[in-house]
């Protein structure tokens, strides 16, 4: 298959398909940090005017202003902070909905727990980490169109860390991405999990 990978800079995912035999790209307004193929630029270009050249997306549009954990700096305190929170977030649904309607056969767009749950759809499947041999948790909503959803392939108990206040719980991979600067913090985030994306390779090629 010809799989495009949108906004993708890891290539943790197209390393994943290629290393299956396909004829991955990824796409990102970042460079790559390996050495496959990669449309640096705008995914539009890709999705609106070469669509046909395309069986597979696997789109990760950034969740910045989707995102429910988002929703507090919406209040009015934080206005003067964000004045532009709401274009924002409007441009966000906008970008969000070009991935899910572009012509391409198959598609699968990912996205954390958030409003387009509300605005779109509810997800075709929520999957975890540590469905995957990894014992993180984090919730990721798939959305789907000409495919199955993922099988777990390796369940693990997930590492929880308490807060001092004993009020909630986190995991390792969030509590050691806090300290990083803001753009290092935002790139470990968005990467895929590797055991997620060897599923995705060997479940949906």
């Amino acid at each position: 298959m010809k799989v495009l990978v949108a906004c993708e800079f890891s290539q943790i995912v197209t390393e994943a398909f290629i290393k299956h035999g396909h004829d991955a790209m990824s796409c990102d307004l970042l460079p790559a940090e390996k050495n496959y193929p990669h449309y640096q630029g705008d995914v539009l270009d890709l999705i609106i005017n070469r669509w046909e050249e395309f069986d597979l997306m696997i789109a990760h549009p950034p969740c910045t202003y989707l995102t429910v954990t988002g929703n507090k700096w919406f209040k009015p305190e934080f206005k003067s902070r964000f004045p532009n929170r709401a274009e924002q977030r409007e441009e966000a649904i906008e970008f969000f909905m070009l991935l899910v309607e572009t012509e391409i056969p198959k598609i699968v767009v990912e996205n954390p727990i958030g409003i387009m749950s509300t605005i779109y759809r509810k997800p075709d499947q929520i999957i975890q980490p540590y469905w995957f041999g990894h014992t993180e948790r984090k919730s990721t909503c798939l959305w789907l169109k000409g495919l199955p959803p993922l099988t777990p392939t390796e369940i693990v108990n997930p590492n929880i860390v308490h807060y001092k206040t004993r009020r909630g719980t986190d995991d390792n991979w969030h509590v050691s991405t806090m300290k990083l600067p803001a753009l290092e913090r935002m790139k470990a985030r968005s990467r895929t999990f590797d055991g997620i994306a060897k599923a995705m390779a060997e479940q949906w090629g």
